[in-house]
């Protein structure tokens, strides 16, 4: 068991290619299941550095990172949606700057607690997460081939 110190923002430059290539399916997931995108794309990530988190550490940083979501990032994300027949185009798009400015202070505190969890996992992590959801990555193949287990 070793616990994770080598991650950095490059991390995150990686996950926005993924999202660049899943976005539509993550959103999806995300408006409809309800899954936390970012720790879908860690997920990804990090099996594709083969280091696997347990359950355990998957269910703690989903109830860590929504809490702090709950209390910040959605009820933005939900006056953003509402305020966009009401605002001129700019000004949207100062609505959407901050939304992303809150995303990457979600990234920083995931990468935080990430630190602090060991590779202690026994499968994917995409499996793992998803199946926090009840939801499996066998029925994901866009997900699933951005790992190198689909490969």
């Amino acid at each position: 068991m070793t616990y994770l110190n080598p991650f950095n923002s490059s991390l995150w430059r990686d996950c926005d290619e993924y999202y660049a290539q899943l976005q539509p399916v993550v959103l999806q997931l995300q408006d409809e299941h309800h899954v936390n995108v970012n720790l879908l794309l860690l997920a990804i990530w990090l099996d594709n550095h083969r280091y696997p988190l347990s359950f355990d550490s998957w269910q703690r940083l989903d109830v860590e990172i929504d809490s702090w979501e709950q209390k910040m990032l959605k009820p933005y994300r939900k006056l953003r949606k509402l305020s966009k027949a009401n605002l001129a185009p700019d000004e949207y798009q100062q609505m959407l700057d901050v939304e992303l400015m809150l995303e990457r202070k979600a990234q920083a505190l995931i990468l935080h607690k990430l630190k602090q969890l060991a590779d202690d996992g026994s499968q994917s992590n995409l499996e793992t997460y998803l199946s926090l959801f009840e939801l499996s990555a066998d029925t994901q193949p866009q997900l699933l081939a951005m790992t190198h287990q689909a490969a």
